[in-house]
């Protein structure tokens, strides 16, 4: 029987943000992250499997869930950490929105 509160699909760009969700750590070297920055982004992800769709974000308002714009725009936003953000694109198979995770940062102060 069809589940009909489908949990949004997430997918990773990048094999190290896999990596950081599936074991909490990455053996790619460019990309090494504090341990509070990696909880907070497995959090984010758990967030996002667990929403059904992108609006649902906005109800957890310390996600900071955004759309971005200017150059960045067509991708989201959510909140890891003060200091951390996890972009994402967003897109639908025509029965779930499917969400692929592209990149983890630090907010420059431009960005803020």
């Amino acid at each position: 029987m069809p589940n009909k509160n489908h949990s949004m699909i997430v997918t990773f760009e990048q094999e190290y943000l896999r990596d950081l969700y599936e074991n909490g750590k990455t053996t790619d070297k460019k990309h090494r992250f504090q341990p509070d920055v990696i909880d907070g982004y497995v959090k984010g992800i758990y967030s996002l499997e667990k929403a059904s769709k992108p609006e649902d974000l906005y109800k957890h308002r310390s996600l900071n869930y955004e759309k971005l714009k200017g150059d960045k725009k067509g991708i989201s936003s959510i909140r890891a950490t003060q200091k951390y953000r996890i972009e994402f694109t967003e897109k639908s198979d025509g029965i779930e929105p499917i969400v692929t995770i592209c990149n983890i940062l630090e907010l420059s102060n431009h960005y803020k």
